[in-house]
């Protein structure tokens, strides 16, 4: 097992904001990225690597941090997207990733170091971009050829009521995930998400897993035991 640990900060990058008296705004789900709220990003980011680089040290890992720019794995573009009238949305300097560094990856996987990668990448010219880190998370699963991508989130999992927690879906197919979102049993924020994950495993990731990284051990518990404390997600048979 070679882990990869793709991570944002959205939170704390709120926060930090807030400090720096810069209201937060979002546009289509996308934080808007100019050039302040963009210093402030790379620099939570950075703190963040190294904080989960050196958590894993500390337990008696071996881990690397991608968050500089000589060490940069990301690369991509400006983002663009349209509104419901195709016209264009600023989103200021928000990335899409077009490539990744997988030598480099696979190098550190190889030598048993955890790569620790921000959601940030850089494009042709150098220059940072902001990217979603779920969609830095697919798109390196895909490019890395993943068997397993695991989403730590704040919800359990798919849930069919979401206001009832019991009634969480352990196991689903693409098939059945599209029927989902069709009727609305999937609704909100959970739609995104799981567009993104069947999008993985479109790209031949081979199961998406959604977690609740709040449960003491929910990756160990998902992983190992027969009904997983999350929900998975699989390619239809």
């Amino acid at each position: 097992m070679r882990p990869v640990v793709v991570h944002g900060a959205g939170k704390r990058i709120n926060r930090a904001m807030r400090q720096a008296k810069v209201e937060p705004r979002f546009v289509q789900g996308r934080r808007y990225t100019d050039d302040t709220t963009l210093e402030i990003v790379r620099q939570v980011l950075s703190d963040t690597n190294e904080e989960i680089a050196g958590m894993l040290e500390r337990i008696g890992g071996r881990a690397m941090t991608l968050n500089s720019p000589e060490t940069c794995v990301l690369h991509g573009k400006v983002m663009q997207l349209t509104d419901d009238d195709g016209n264009p949305v600023d989103l200021g300097k928000v990335g899409q990733i077009t490539e990744i560094d997988r030598i480099v990856i696979d190098n550190l996987c190889y030598a048993k170091q955890v790569p620790i990668i921000p959601s940030i990448c850089r494009d042709a010219d150098a220059a940072w971009l902001n990217v979603n880190a779920d969609t830095a998370a697919i798109e390196i699963a895909k490019r890395l050829g993943t068997e397993k991508l695991v989403m730590l989130s704040d919800v359990p999992g798919v849930l069919t009521d979401p206001g009832d927690e019991s009634t969480l879906a352990s196991s689903i197919s693409r098939q059945q995930a599209d029927q989902w979102i069709a009727d609305r049993t999937i609704v909100g924020g959970m739609i995104p998400k799981i567009e993104g994950c069947l999008d993985a495993i479109a790209g031949g990731v081979g199961k998406v897993h959604i977690v609740d990284g709040r449960v003491r051990h929910s990756l160990l518990l998902e992983i190992y035991t027969t009904s997983g404390i999350g929900t998975q997600i699989v390619g239809d048979r």
